[in-house]
Formats: C-alpha cells, sequence, structure tokens
C-alpha cells in the first residue's frame, strides 16, 4: 500500500536545491525507515523505497532474512511520513547551505574581509560581524586594545579560523593579527601583486605599533617609497584603517647587522656588533642622545625590532 507523501517532484527538488537526487532520496528512506521502526507491528528487517516521481512512499519489509518481501506500510503513516519527510527536507537544504557556506569562507581563511558591525547585548565582550548572509565572530581576544566598534559601522577583519558548529560555520575574525596589516598594504599597493615589492615580517602590538621589514625585488625601485607612496598616501590610508596605529616600514636585509640597525627605527644606530650567530645575540651602539628613542616607550620599539628579525639585541651606548 503505497502512500502519497505530499511532496514535490524529488529530482526537481534537488535540482532545484543543488542536491544529488540519490542523496536526497537517501536521507528521506532513512528517516522514514527510523520512523517505522518505531511502530509496535513493526517488521523486523524492512526498507522505505520513495517514487520520486510521484512522490510515493512504500515500506517493504520482511520477517526473516529468506522470508519473502512484502509490502507492510502502515495504515495511519501518511500524515506522519508527510511531517518526517519536510522536517528531513528541511534539515538537509540547511546542512547543504551550511556546507556552501562552509566551502567558501573556508577558500577566505587568510584573507581579508570587510563586514559590518551587529552589535549583540546578550554577548557584552564579543563583536558579531555581518558578512553577507552569514555573521562572523570577532572575540575579546582578537580585538585591538582600544578600538571601538559601533552597531552599522563597516569593518575590515582578517579571517583566522573557519570551523564547522552546531549551528553552521563558526567564522572567527581578527583585527589584531599581524597579518591584517600585511593584507592592508596588499590592498595599497599593487606592486606587491606584481612581485616587485614583498613583506618580509611583521611584528606587531596591536593598537600601538607595527613594524614591518620590506624588501624590493627590482633593482633601482625603492621598497620604502613604493611602501610609503606619493606624499604618504599608502602608508597613510592604513594607518587610517588601523586606527593611528604607527607603522615603521623597515629595510630588509640578509645582513645581520644592517637588518637589526634598520629594524631599530627611528633611532639612528651608529654600528651592530654580533655576539653569536648560532645563538643569535648582538648589541646594537646607539648615541647617548638616541638610547631613549631605540628602546622606546617600555621598551616597545626594542621589544619590536627583536620579534621582527628574530634576534636578542643589547643596546649600548657609544661613546666618541
Amino acid at each position: 500500500m503505497s502512500i502519497s507523501l505530499e511532496v514535490p517532484d524529488i529530482r526537481g527538488l534537488a535540482q532545484e536545491e543543488g542536491i544529488k537526487e540519490d542523496e536526497l532520496k537517501a536521507v528521506l528512506e532513512a528517516s522514514l525507515l527510523q520512523a517505522y521502526c518505531r511502530f509496535p507491528d513493526a517488521l523486523p528487517i524492512a526498507r522505505a523505497e520513495i517514487d520520486g516521481k510521484r512522490g510515493t512512499l512504500t515500506i517493504w519489509g520482511k520477517k526473516e532474512e529468506d522470508g519473502p518481501e512484502i509490502d507492510c506500510t502502515p495504515e495511519g503513516f501518511s500524515r506522519q511520513s508527510t511531517k518526517i519527510v519536510r522536517s528531513a527536507l528541511r534539515q538537509l537544504v540547511r546542512h547543504t547551505e551550511d556546507e556552501k557556506l562552509f566551502g567558501s569562507f573556508l577558500n577566505r581563511k587568510g584573507k581579508l574581509i570587510t563586514g559590518v558591525v551587529q552589535q549583540d547585548k546578550r554577548d557584552g565582550e564579543n563583536i558579531h560581524v555581518a558578512v553577507g548572509e552569514t555573521e562572523a565572530l570577532l572575540p575579546k581576544r582578537e580585538q585591538t586594545p582600544g578600538e571601538k566598534y559601533s552597531h552599522g559601522q563597516r569593518l575590515r577583519v582578517y579571517v583566522v579560523a573557519v570551523s564547522r558548529g552546531l549551528k553552521g560555520p563558526e567564522i572567527i575574525v581578527s583585527r589584531c593579527h599581524p597579518n591584517l596589516v600585511l593584507r592592508l598594504f596588499e590592498k595599497e599597493v599593487p606592486e606587491m601583486a606584481a612581485g616587485q615589492v614583498g613583506i618580509v615580517k611583521v611584528a606587531r602590538e596591536a593598537g600601538s605599533r607595527t613594524k614591518i621589514a620590506i624588501k624590493s625585488n627590482v633593482e633601482g625601485l625603492s621598497g620604502k617609497g613604493t611602501f610609503i607612496g606619493p606624499d604618504g598616501s599608502r602608508v597613510r590610508s592604513v594607518v587610517s584603517e588601523l586606527g593611528g596605529e604607527k607603522i615603521d616600514i623597515v629595510d630588509y636585509s640578509e645582513d645581520p647587522a644592517s637588518y637589526i640597525a634598520s629594524a631599530l627605527s627611528p633611532a639612528k644606530v651608529d654600528s651592530v656588533q654580533i655576539l653569536s650567530r648560532e645563538e643569535r645575540k648582538a648589541v646594537a651602539f646607539v648615541p647617548e642622545g638616541q638610547l631613549r628613542l631605540a628602546i622606546g616607550k617600555e621598551g616597545q620599539n626594542a621589544r619590536l625590532a627583536a620579534r621582527l628579525t628574530g634576534w636578542k639585541i643589547a643596546i649600548q651606548p657609544s661613546y666618541k
């Protein structure tokens, strides 16, 4: 006894939702079979069969493995089965949409996206950012210290992680990640895409100061000039996006002494002595009047220079 499921054509529905017809039928039949097995008189061996074109269901069952298969569709199963099918359809469509969304954002991990701030009174610490039809999360740990976010504000963020969650894809974004600075410069400096200049390393204390080590791959092309831009327009645009965060643009060098000297800018360095290449230890000698500038407020300039170069840098005054 086949019963009507009162659902649209399975093939048409599968095409409309971008789901494989076989997958759709298998999910629906599995859901219906589970419901049938809860009936008191359900046969121990059974299968559900959907006629996709007619939109009907038949339950086939056996009392034993070698026994004959008979139509055992329960009476009164029609209304219940239709509800089950519609529920399974909603879940499958939602799962399919989530998988598409997950795939699209997985490809954007490590990239820059723009969204709109959505404040959630139930979540006081985290910031929710609407990106198209989905929502990304800017957790407290990924926010820039001192930065304020207002409802409806357009915000550029860096995609840190994309994962599957219980309620769909979970997208974690950041405003304090060092690579946010790198991606912002990529937007401003077309020569980066062309491979003419590049950023070797970023050292950042978000909301306060960033140092970037850059290099030119074209003879005669000024790396610093390219990143600074005409009248400082390129670096100024990035600084503005970061809320006034200071940015030091440093020339990268394969020679550690030269690299360390550049990394300590804006302080002037007289000389750098390499103490141990194995332990990556060095001493930078600076004019006495530049000592405070080289170390920086609360040691920030020296700390960022060490992080940028990967060297342990002691700073001493040079006496002449």
